[in-house]
């Protein structure tokens, strides 16, 4: 794969961490990976953290294996200081097995599916799906959860040819419940095998699910995971289209790929955060602590154990400063950029956009603001934004939505609803919620700028601001 010439690394670096990536938990799996290459300590919610924190400490958690946070302790730290926080998410719309998931219609064997998000469904047909997830297992010393990615395409959601729906290219409308459902075989596949293969008369135990799926599926996941067909006891799969996210365009410019909206963040987010603790800076004396948060369930409404409107932050907040006095200043001195991606404008749909507001690929951070608060920016929130993008010598684009069109949102809102200083931003990307999205390569290595500035330069800042 040929790099591209600007921004080549951090931009090979988020194509390898999207491609490991299918699902939320993949996601979460692959940052914590690179944070404890960093030198990042794994503790646990259910901890006592007094014995564990230490000034100067660098430290990341993750609930349900599906939402993270990092962060790091200055060496002065105590409670009352205030957090410079990173928000993102790491769920996209995407394809999931139901809970019963058999199928069988005219010699095919199908897997019911469920919609997750407002994703482009149409992108979703003729490509090359796969599964990916997390299943439940049962072994000989108890219950565990483990990860699978199947590399190899699996299933297909065929269109009908266009002799037999003439209109085809004139309105493409489908049936989600009847007309969107993945084939995984054939059913002779499944008459043809030795009757110690075939499902057992025997009735199954409640937490067996053996009846619920196609045999020749669940045989195929205890294959992957090098476990017996009867260990598996739950699962929750994605479907995902296996052609890796890659370099494109005539000059590498592009990154085409699933997942943009939002690994792209995340993963600069965590790249931000782990080039931090290995610079020659680290730990620093004084300043707030630096901390970024991985959400689950953007896509549904951050309504979730896992989601930004979780007590994830919130906790966070409270462990690190335990009364009411230290807590208030703690949230008073702080900061959040929530940074999900926008909108670029579109070649060929130029009028969907606001003439004067019009964000570009490789253009640089899209500050992205909406006088009805779906998006959380004010002024001073983006003039702090705006200089800390200045420090590295970067590129501000601005984005709100036309007047005649509804806005969309992400977790900057909720999140200030804590009472911490917020700001929307996201760098500007075409095909958002298709099955593959573009990004521009340059803007990989704006974002990691924008966020390495805002760990470093944002307290010296604030104590500069001065707000009646």
């Amino acid at each position: 794969m040929m790099l591209p010439q600007v921004g080549s690394e951090a931009a090979a670096r988020l194509v390898n961490f999207v491609n490991a990536s299918p699902t939320p938990f993949h996601a979460v799996l692959s940052a914590a990976t690179r944070l404890e290459k960093a030198g990042f300590r794994k503790i646990r919610e259910k901890e006592d953290w007094e014995t564990e924190l230490k000034a100067g400490g660098k430290y990341y958690f993750t609930r349900n294996q599906s939402a993270l946070l990092a962060f790091t302790l200055p060496q002065k730290w105590k409670p009352g200081a205030g957090l410079s926080i990173v928000a993102t998410h790491i769920d996209s719309p995407n394809l999931r097995v139901r809970p019963v998931s058999k199928k069988t219609k005219l010699g095919y064997l199908q897997v019911g599916v469920e919609t997750y998000g407002g994703g482009i469904w149409h992108s979703w047909f003729d490509r090359d799906l796969s599964l990916a997830g997390r299943i439940v297992l049962a072994g000989k010393s108890g219950y565990t959860s483990k990860l699978v990615k199947i590399d190899r395409p699996l299933l297909r959601i065929p269109t009908l040819a266009i002799h037999l729906d003439r209109a085809v290219n004139e309105g493409f409308k489908f049936n989600r419940e009847s007309e969107f459902v993945p084939i995984v075989g054939l059913v002779e596949a499944e008459l043809n095998k030795s009757e110690n293969d075939k499902e057992s008369d025997k009735k199954p135990d409640a937490s067996s699910i053996q009846d619920k799926h196609h045999p020749a599926l669940l045989a195929l996941l205890a294959e992957e995971l090098s476990v017996a067909q009867e260990e598996i006891h739950d699962f929750e799969l994605h479907l995902y289209d296996v052609q890796p996210a890659t370099f494109a365009g005539l000059n590498n410019e592009f990154i085409f790929g699933p997942r943009l909206d939002n690994q792209f963040s995340s993963f600069a987010a965590v790249d931000a955060l782990a080039n931090l603790v290995s610079a020659q800076s680290f730990p620093t004396l004084e300043g707030n602590v630096n901390c970024i948060a991985l959400f689950n369930h953007e896509e549904i409404g951050s309504v979730s154990s896992s989601g930004a409107e979780s007590s994830l932050i919130p906790s966070l907040l409270h462990r690190l400063s335990p009364t009411p006095s230290t807590l208030a200043q703690s949230i008073a001195h702080s900061f959040l950029l929530s940074s999900d991606v926008s909108h670029a404008i579109h070649p060929n749909y130029s009028s969907k956009h606001e003439e004067n507001h019009a964000p570009r690929m490789n253009g640089g951070v899209v500050i992205k603001t909406n006088a009805s608060q779906r998006y959380a920016s004010d002024s001073i929130g983006s003039f702090i934004v705006k200089k800390l993008i200045e420090r590295k010598g970067g590129k501000v684009q601005e984005f709100e939505v036309r007047n005649d069109m509804a806005c969309g949102s992400t977790v900057g809102p909720m999140l200030s609803k804590i009472g911490i200083r917020t700001v929307d931003v996201g760098c500007a990307i075409l095909s958002m919620h298709s099955i593959r999205e573009q990004a521009g390569t340059e803007d990989v290595q704006h974002a990691i700028d924008l966020f390495s500035s805002f760990f470093e330069g944002f307290a010296a800042l604030d104590r500069e601001l001065i707000v009646d």
